[in-house]
């Protein structure tokens, strides 16, 4: 008397099991429509398997070339920058003369930007400048072969907003290096990466500050006429610089605990040590807007 019930709930799993397969196509039209849809409604692991599919099996179809394209796009929105710089690459070795081959060079570059975010940088804010600049460098990279090759893309304007963000982020980089340096003593590298910031981003809003670490490294080293004469490039472009004074003195004081007062770790019973080394780090006053721009990508046009 149990078989009969046995043998229904077999069926009736069997059945769900079945009904929860995704359906199989078979023709390089359904496997492309069918991710068409998926992108659009953002089922990126089904878009890519489906992609996938249709490049294994229909290599020189008619929808081959966008597939690739769409891939690279799927891969990125689902978190897996690697793989869609990989698709990218691949993309831009087999189809150099291609009408949207822009778009690949474009997003080798928006995958670099993001290829170093984890988890955790997505829900909390992350001071990512004080990361190794690796991905920041290829990226700024990927997007100057992109405007090289193709000043007119439609890709261009924002090509270069995204690399004016990545130079002062590599910027800062070098000002927080300089700023380890002080902690260690070693006032000579603090000054060249101050000279590198001057050098190579003139532009950025870390400008002030690297002048700030060239006057007090040459201080430091006793180097006082070389101190002088950037700390008078710093008063005439920079006056309001919260480390000069009402007179225009240089306060030797500020890279400590913030430019707060010394007597601060007195008061405090030594919470703050008087000698921490907090640096040179004007943000808030210079780059109000230091934000991260958006990663979000459209689709292939």
């Amino acid at each position: 008397m149990r078989v009969l019930p046995c043998l229904m709930l077999s069926t009736l799993v069997l059945l769900t099991a079945c009904s929860s397969k995704e359906p199989e196509y078979t023709t390089e039209a359904d496997l492309y429509n069918a991710a068409e849809q998926q992108l659009e409604r953002s089922q990126w692991e089904s878009a890519i398997r489906n992609l996938n599919s249709l490049e294994e099996n229909f290599p020189f179809g008619t929808y081959a070339e966008q597939a690739q394209l769409e891939l690279i796009y799927a891969q990125y929105s689902s978190g897996e920058p690697d793989a869609a710089i990989a698709t990218a690459n691949r993309f831009i070795r087999l189809h150099p003369q291609h009408r949207n081959v822009d778009y690949a060079y474009y997003m080798l570059g928006m995958s670099s930007f993001t290829k170093d975010k984890g988890m955790f940088e997505r829900v909390m804010p992350v001071d990512t400048s004080k990361r190794d600049p690796g991905a920041a460098r290829e990226s700024l990279a990927n997007f100057t072969q992109l405007l090289n090759r193709f000043p007119d893309s439609s890709y261009a304007a924002d090509a270069k907003k995204r690399m004016l963000h990545l130079r002062n982020h590599l910027a800062r980089y070098e000002i927080h290096v300089a700023n380890y340096y002080f902690k260690r003593g070693a006032y000579l590298a603090a000054i060249s990466r101050g000279r590198y910031v001057l050098e190579n981003f003139p532009q950025s809003p870390a400008i002030p500050d690297a002048l700030a670490v060239m006057v007090q490294g040459y201080y430091l080293m006793k180097m006082n006429a070389q101190a002088e004469e950037m700390l008078e490039i710093l008063k005439l472009n920079y006056a309001d610089y919260p480390a000069l004074n009402s007179k225009g003195e240089f306060n030797q004081e500020y890279m400590y605990n913030n430019g707060q007062s010394r007597w601060l770790a007195y008061l405090t019973l030594g919470l703050f040590s008087k000698d921490e080394v907090t640096g040179f780090d004007t943000r808030a006053l210079y780059d109000p807007q230091f934000q991260k721009p958006s990663t979000r990508v459209t689709r292939v046009n």
